[in-house]
């Protein structure tokens, strides 16, 4: 009984957590990862739970809609590579990547006939816009 009510309490403030995800990236993917990981393994797994939980978030916190307007709006050549095309992962360092003069935190490319929003940093794909 009394292991159920932390337990609870962590589940709760994971659901608030998540509710403000797709606002908050970052933050609340740590917050998030933190209780589930203290859930899981204790102190230890909610530091592990946390950094994870921001890596996820800060991968899913999708560009506004001026970003992917702009996006489709530009007119650069598609680049063909063998890979497919994974939110999440990173593309090949031989990919052009072009600066989105508005929005700092993203660049983008067309690959394989696909407009892609890019983390510049990691060169992750963080969103495919249709």
């Amino acid at each position: 009984m009394r292991k159920s009510i932390p337990i609870l309490a962590a589940v709760l403030i994971s659901a608030s957590a998540m509710h403000v995800q797709a606002q908050e990236g970052t933050v609340s993917g740590a917050a998030g990862g933190a209780v589930t990981g203290a859930i899981v393994g204790g102190p230890i797994g909610a530091a592990v739970g946390g950094v994870a939980g921001a890596a996820l978030g800060t991968v899913l916190a999708p560009p506004t809609p001026e970003v992917q307007s702009y996006v489709v709006q530009q007119q650069v050549p598609s680049i063909a590579i063998q890979e497919p095309i994974v939110v999440g992962q990173p593309l090949p360092p031989t990919v052009q990547l072009y600066e989105i003069p508005q929005a700092q935190g993203y660049t983008y490319t067309v690959v394989n006939n696909q407009r892609v929003i890019v983390d510049p940093q990691t060169r992750t794909v963080i969103q495919v816009v249709q």
